[in-house]
């Protein structure tokens, strides 16, 4: 864990008397607003809680280095009790990963995730390599906060390693366009306690965003079955 000062974490919350909360999680070089269309369509009937990754929309950008998956893990940690625990974690892409990592590490503050467009990371080194090469290659091209790409990047397999201790239910969704992280949502099949699988239509890896009202009725429906 970090020992780093925490920082300023930006957060939209709708819903607040409802009784079941969802805490959103973006991906890289993206911002919380990319949840907004769910939000609206999720309403007041869910607590959601989204949030600005360090570095990312209008949350504080920390010094280079500590953009560390700990350092996120922390910041997620301060989101999610304060919307009270135990919540269901929705996350796309680097979200979602960093939502199966806190699973792995606040297993009863974790009522059932929300996986989409993710992915588990990798066992193989040299797909981990080649992976933070083309993080690097985008941040070069981005208007990124320095050092923030770091938070993108793999350094072990924990995540994929350890996805058979994730008890909390989950449902995956992709979209049909995305091939790289549908197959992702089979390791997730493979491992996970998996409710549902979703593959959306006419959509890729932004699927939250084109499709919000498809990803907010999966959403429901998990609501229903944990009821």
């Amino acid at each position: 864990m970090t020992d780093d000062a925490p920082i300023h974490i930006a957060t939209t919350e709708i819903g607040v008397e409802a009784t079941e909360t969802i805490v959103f999680t973006h991906g890289w070089i993206d911002d919380r607003t990319a949840w907004d269309g769910v939000l609206a369509e999720l309403g007041d009937d869910v607590h959601s809680v989204s949030w600005d990754l360090r570095g990312h929309g209008e949350s504080d950008v920390a010094p280079p280095g500590q953009y560390t998956r700990d350092h996120a893990l922390a910041d997620m940690q301060r989101v999610v009790e304060a919307a009270g625990t135990p919540v269901i974690l929705a996350g796309h892409s680097l979200g979602g990963y960093l939502s199966l990592a806190y699973a792995l590490r606040h297993p009863e503050q974790v009522r059932a995730l929300v996986l989409v467009a993710a992915g588990p990371g990798f066992r193989n080194p040299e797909s981990r390599e080649q992976w933070n090469a083309s993080v690097d290659a985008s941040a070069e091209k981005l208007s990124v906060a320095p050092g923030s790409e770091l938070i993108s990047k793999h350094v072990d397999s924990w995540v994929i390693d350890s996805l058979a201790d994730i008890t909390a239910p989950a449902i995956v969704l992709v979209g049909e366009h995305d091939k790289r992280f549908q197959a992702s949502a089979a390791v997730f099949d493979k491992t996970m306690d998996v409710r549902a699988n979703n593959v959306i239509a006419d959509a890729g890896h932004g699927v939250h965003k084109k499709k919000p009202g498809e990803v907010a009725a999966a959403i429901r429906t998990l609501l229903d079955e944990l009821d």
